[in-house]
This record gives C-alpha cells, sequence and structure tokens, in this order.
C-alpha cells in the first residue's frame, strides 16, 4: 500500500479535485467574507526533512541516494509524485519487505509555514530467506530449493545458494550481487557453480564446473554486461550406441572467454507483449585469456510487436549467430548451436535438424531462424473481462536453417549456403498466459521443408 497523511496544512479552505479533497469536507472557521480557495496541489512547500523509520542492518549512507530527490520538491503533487518514485527505488534494492510513505507539515522551532516532512516506515526483509518451487519450461521439469541473505552487508548486498534438480539438468551455484549505491542498475555479479546435463537429441552428458565475474551497467536506453568466465567441461556419452563423432568429442577441457551483451526492451511484457520492441546483441571471444577452446561467436534477436485491430497483436521475430573457430582446431559440441522445438521452429523435435550422425545431432556454426505470430483473442469472446482474458488463439509461421560454414568460401557461398534447406512450419493453437512468469502453448503444427535426418 502507498498512502500519504497530510495533517494540520494552513488554515486554509482545500480546493484539489485530483486529490479529491473539498473545501466543503473540511471545517473553517466562520468568516464575514468569503474566503479565497486556494488550489492545494500548485501550493508552493520546502521539504524540510525526510525521515526513514525501521531501519536495523541497513546502511543509511545507501538509502541518501535514493530519496535525495524528494527535497527538490517544489508543491505538493511534486512531493507525492517524488516520494513514489523513492518508494520504487526503496523496494527495487530486494533489502525490504514493505515500505509506507507519511507525509506531514514540519514541526519544530526551526519548521517553515509551509514546510513538509516525509517519513518512509520501512520493513526489512530476514536475514535468511528459503524458497522451493518447481519450473516446467523447454520441455524439461526441475524442482529448486534457494536459500538467500538479502542486505549481507548492509548495502543492498545479496548472496544466493540455489539447487536444481530436473528431468535432463542437475545444478547448484553459489552467487554474490553487490550493486553500486545511487545507480542500482550498475552491478557486480560473481558465481561459483556446477552443472550436469543430458542431451537425448546428442546422446550426450555434460558435466561443467566454473567461475564467472559479471559487470552490468545501463549506457543510454541500453543494458551492457561484461563477464568473464571460466569453466572445466566435460563430455561424455549418455547411451551406448552414441555415434563416434559424439565419442570422439568425449573428455575433458578448459574454456576461458570473455563475452559482451547488450540488451533494448521496450515491450510491456516478456510474455504477451502487445507492443514494443526486443534487441539483444551477445558476443563470446574464447581462448585468448587460456584455456583449450578458441572461436568467436555471435548471435542476435529481434523481435517487433504491434497492436492491430480487434484486439489482435502482430509479432516478428529474427534472430541468429555466426561461430567462427580460431586456429585449426575445431569448434566444441558444447559451442555450437542448435534449432528445432517449440521454442524455434515448431513441429520439429527439440534441437532435432540440421547436420547429424547416425540419429546424433552435432549442432552447426551458423543459422538463422525468424517467426511471424498472430495472437487473437478467442472467438466470441468467452469469459471476457475475466479468465478468458488469459488466453489467446495463434496463428504462427516460422522458418530457419542450421548449417556449417567452410570459411574459404567468402559471403556469398555462405548466405547461399543459409539460404539452401530452409525449414519451416505454420499452424495454429491456442495460447495460456501464466501471469507474468510463462506461457503455454497447445499448437497443431505443419512442418515443411523436412531434409534427411531431420526429426
Amino acid at each position: 500500500p502507498f498512502y500519504y497523511v497530510l495533517q494540520s496544512l494552513d488554515p486554509l479552505p482545500m480546493h484539489g479535485p485530483e486529490l479529491g479533497v473539498q473545501a466543503d469536507d473540511i471545517d473553517v472557521p466562520e468568516m464575514d467574507e468569503e474566503p479565497k480557495q486556494e488550489v492545494l496541489e500548485n501550493k508552493d512547500v520546502v521539504v524540510q526533512q525526510v525521515h526513514i523509520d525501521g531501519l536495523g542492518r541497513t546502511k543509511e549512507d545507501l538509502l541518501t541516494y535514493e530519496i535525495s530527490d524528494i527535497f527538490q520538491a517544489k508543491n505538493l503533487i511534486d512531493v507525492m509524485r517524488k516520494s513514489h518514485e523513492a518508494r520504487q527505488k526503496l523496494l527495487r534494492l530486494g533489502i525490504f519487505r514493505k515500505v509506507e510513505v507519511v507525509i506531514d507539515t514540519s514541526r519544530g522551532e526551526d519548521a517553515l509555514p509551509n514546510g513538509l516532512d516525509v517519513t518512509f516506515e520501512v520493513t526489512e526483509l530476514r536475514r535468511m530467506t528459503g524458497s522451493y518451487n518447481t519450473m516446467v519450461g523447454n520441455n524439461e521439469g526441475s524442482m529448486v530449493l534457494g536459500l538467500k541473505l538479502p542486505n549481507v552487508l548492509g548495502r543492498a548486498e545479496k548472496l544466493t545458494f540455489q539447487f536444481s534438480y530436473g528431468t535432463k539438468e542437475t545444478s547448484y551455484g553459489l552467487s554474490f550481487f553487490k550493486p553500486q549505491p545511487g545507480n542500482f542498475e550498475r552491478n557486480i555479479t560473481l558465481n561459483v557453480y556446477k552443472v550436469t546435463g543430458q542431451f537425448p537429441w546428442s546422446s550426450l552428458r555434460e558435466t561443467d564446473r566454473g567461475i564467472s565475474a559479471e559487470l552490468s551497467f545501463p549506457v543510454w536506453k541500453t543494458s551492457q554486461t561484461l563477464k568473464w568466465e571460466g569453466v572445466w567441461r566435460e563430455l561424455g556419452c549418455l547411451a551406448r550406441t552414441a555415434s563416434f563423432p559424439i565419442r570422439e568429442e568425449s573428455g575433458h577441457s578448459l574454456k576461458s572467454s570473455l563475452s559482451h551483451a547488450m540488451v533494448i526492451d521496450t515491450r510491456n511484457s516478456s510474455i504477451l507483449p502487445r507492443k514494443g520492441g526486443l534487441l539483444k546483441i551477445h558476443q563470446e571471444l574464447a581462448g585468448y585469456t587460456g584455456g583449450d577452446a578458441s572461436f568467436l561467436k555471435e548471435d542476435f534477436e529481434i523481435q517487433l510487436n504491434k497492436t492491430l485491430f480487434w484486439d489482435s497483436v502482430l509479432s516478428a521475430s529474427l534472430w541468429g549467430g555466426l561461430l567462427l573457430p580460431i586456429g585449426d582446431k575445431p569448434t566444441s559440441i558444447a559451442d555450437r548451436f542448435y534449432l528445432g522445438g517449440p521454442t524455434s521452429i515448431r513441429g520439429f523435435s527439440m534441437y532435432s535438424m540440421g547436420p547429424q550422425s547416425e540419429g546424433d545431432y552435432l549442432g552447426g556454426e551458423a543459422y538463422w531462424a525468424g517467426g511471424l505470430h498472430l495472437y487473437t483473442p478467442l472467438p466470441f469472446r468467452p469469459g471476457m473481462g475475466g479468465f478468458g482474458d488469459l488466453f489467446r488463439t495463434h496463428f504462427f509461421l516460422n522458418a530457419g536453417n542450421l548449417c556449417n560454414l567452410n570459411y574459404g568460401e567468402g559471403p556469398q557461398a555462405h548466405l547461399k549456403k543459409l539460404a539452401e534447406c530452409i525449414r519451416w512450419s505454420y499452424g495454429l493453437g491456442i495460447v495460456l498466459r501464466l501471469g507474468n512468469i510463462a506461457r503455454l502453448e497447445l499448437n497443431y503444427c505443419i512442418p515443411m521443408g523436412v531434409q534427411s535426418g531431420d526429426r
């Protein structure tokens, strides 16, 4: 809840339709002449003090940055707006369970006639919190246990331990998050982790043990991330029937890489957006800081959403990537791209297209994929204004290709190869939005352009 308490302002009649306060609602001393009404929200005020009640282990210097703008307010409406913005910033820190705001007239010897005091009443999170949940996505289910120490050093730091046990992947990791005071978007994250995954489409089992350090910061309207990662990878066969290329890839390797990611996201929702766009660009360079792997990897994603007539939404997506080996050593199966399945080209099995050997899919060094989607309300709008609004009818067209390139042939030959043997599919279905965290699709797909070996 976010509310304001206005007390003992000057004994002047108040009139403010935006605040819901009328002069008739306030007892005013009788006067010979009708008092002049004053617009409360336009009255000049001065914020003299800002109090924060309820602090325990939180350092006050951290919060000074978040509330400083309130002192710049010139009128009551400005005070209320800046107080609301400061409340949102305090909640964003992830260290308070509840934040409430009280605005009152200034009191004391130094109080000005138009002075105001703003008080934030906060409730800190416990020193340690735990969580248990299940996740379903990308054709996999998992159980997740988490342990979090919020505000561990008093300046919005966070120490998190997470254990995940799934049908195809098991992992655990420890991370430390440290934001810059006054600029929450600029932060550092340190991670230590172990991940064991099974990839049945490749008859492959992979265990990664690694450490990483990330620096995130905003630049204009973009979110930038610089990352170093060192990971010890152990590859093995998932089944005795694994093909020879999979057996050849088995063994241990060490990857040390530097990467950069840029994101621009103006969508109103990441699950079923109605407007806005998304741009992701990612680069990874391995080999120059040590390790066995040596490559340059580039990939991108673009999404545009537009609201049309009859409450329908048109969405277009394009993504692609390129993996360039550095030196004579070939790229690893763990670094290549994969394509196919409900998250890329519907109608094909998960990651089951492109280069393969004896039914084991080996991935590719270049790919592209695109999608065109039309989301409309259910026919006749059942449950309109309620449960029915969570469902959408879905018409889609997906296309893409995955292959390996001969880097001595030149760009035109590369584009020609990516344009050959295009797989595509179309169909329709129903989409259910599960809050702002997930979506569930039931689709009827017709795959086209199927090549030999595709599943």
